[in-house]
């Protein structure tokens, strides 16, 4: 009896260090103030200007009077009818090499690395109204993304990669288009690989914590990597919450039990 009782101190203390805190699965908390728990509503986003990788995909339109005039600078539009939109930008947009640059029709390599969409606009009618037309053709250019692809792995409902059409997306956004983390996930230090000129670096979010909208990682970026951990709780296998553990530990405390009894027994 002596035995079970100590078995079962034991056991309690597996329970303790096993469990996940409460606080670990909130999002956004303030943790500078303990006592005002009034989430601030003067956060700072801070989204610098992505700037253009090797490997990302850019749609190029050139808009004119005489749109005949420049239909050899936009897509055709060839292709399957059945393809998704995904596929589409990559058949229809410019995939900027390993060099750093864009092959356009009639205007030959263009250097955008490095550069934002908007200079790259600028740069694309410098050359247009130099080389083939005059400002009283009224050229317009636009240059966007085509889509803003990124992977997730580790601890989130459904790993793998996602194509967003939009411009801006923050880390909470997309993570909900790969499934919640689950309560196994660590949420306080998520890794973000991002893709540099001069290699990949690793930066840490932590989603716990409201200040991760000042952070400058806040706002993903084509191409980049999400990586979830695993809590170590996870690995000891013992239950995500106190419920659970506790009824783990009980199974295995009543097989025990009955294990000693028998043994006493013989």
């Amino acid at each position: 009896m002596k035995r079970i009782k100590l078995l079962f101190i034991f056991l309690s203390c597996v329970i303790v260090s096993s469990c996940i805190p409460h606080k670990d699965t909130i999002y956004l908390q303030n943790k500078e103030n303990s006592i005002n728990d009034t989430i601030p509503n003067n956060l700072l986003e801070i989204q610098k200007p992505y700037r253009v990788q090797v490997n990302d995909i850019l749609n190029v339109r050139v808009k004119a009077l005489d749109q005949e005039t420049v239909s050899i600078l936009n897509p055709t539009g060839e292709g399957s009818l059945n393809a998704s939109s995904a596929e589409r930008a990559f058949f229809d947009g410019f995939t900027v090499d390993v060099h750093g640059n864009i092959r356009i029709p009639t205007l030959g390599y263009m250097n955008v690395l490095g550069f934002t969409t908007e200079e790259i606009e600028k740069n694309i009618e410098k050359k247009l109204l130099e080389e083939q037309f005059k400002e009283t053709a009224n050229i317009f250019v636009t240059v966007k993304l085509a889509g803003l692809r990124y992977t997730a792995s580790g601890e989130v409902g459904s790993p793998g990669s996602q194509v967003l059409f939009t411009e801006r997306v923050n880390i909470f956004e997309a993570i909900a288009n790969v499934g919640e983390i689950p309560v196994t996930g660590n949420k306080k230090n998520v890794k973000i690989i991002r893709q540099y000129p001069q290699g990949q670096k690793i930066h840490s979010l932590d989603l716990t914590d409201v200040n991760v909208m000042k952070s400058p990682y806040y706002y993903i970026q084509p191409n980049d990597i999400i990586y979830v951990e695993p809590l170590k709780q996870k690995s000891l296998g013992t239950g995500e919450t106190a419920v659970s553990s506790i009824t783990t530990i009980a199974s295995i405390i009543s097989l025990l039990s009955t294990s000693i009894l028998l043994y006493s027994r013989l």
